[in-house]
């Protein structure tokens, strides 16, 4: 059985862009991940750190992994790109968080969905509703009303996410009822 996660993607040292669509095609590598949708691309302000602007991004996926699994197969993705996590909010060469399951609430040893502080972040909350407009955040709200919340966080739209890269996905993925994708 399938189920439906959204992902922070993020990156501020290296090659940030590189390693958020690299990301991409090793989340999909194993054949349990289908990337359904992603968000245009923007540029945010390190916040509680310093250092470069982040890249960030965020995709909506189809998995046939449990929450969990999905989280370890995200950090080995982070761990594959040179992700360190010398302290809290360092910079980083890959950053993915698992956002949401569906309308799940999880509190787990090392697992929090939905993602403690995303309602703060406007590098999460403005792709995420480019993404799903009408998303609610469990036990949060209307993600749209919680936007406000972080009005005084410098976030830019930097536009479509890959397009120049032809081996990515495309900037929108939907299922047909036959189940085949179409762009």
């Amino acid at each position: 059985m399938r189920s439906r996660y959204v992902v922070g993607l993020g990156a501020n040292i290296g090659q940030p862009e590189h390693a958020l669509l690299a990301a991409l095609i090793a989340l999909e590598a194993d054949g349990r991940t289908r990337i359904r949708a992603r968000s245009s691309l923007y540029r945010s302000a390190p916040i509680e750190s310093a250092g470069p602007d982040f890249l960030n991004a965020v995709i909506e996926i189809d998995s046939e992994l449990c929450p969990r699994e999905l989280l370890e197969r995200l950090q080995s993705i982070e761990r594959a790109a040179g992700r360190e996590r010398p302290y809290r909010n360092a910079p980083r060469t890959l950053d993915l968080d698992l956002l949401l399951a569906g309308d799940r609430v999880i509190e787990e040893e090392g697992l929090s969905v939905p993602h403690p502080r995303m309602h703060q972040r406007a590098f999460v909350m403005r792709p995420l509703l480019e993404l799903l407009p009408d998303v609610d955040i469990p036990g949060r709200g209307r993600a749209s009303a919680l936007l406000a919340g972080c009005a005084d966080q410098r976030i830019e739209r930097m536009g479509a996410f890959g397009q120049a890269d032809t081996a990515s996905p495309p900037n929108r993925i939907e299922a047909r009822q036959t189940g085949t994708r179409q762009s």
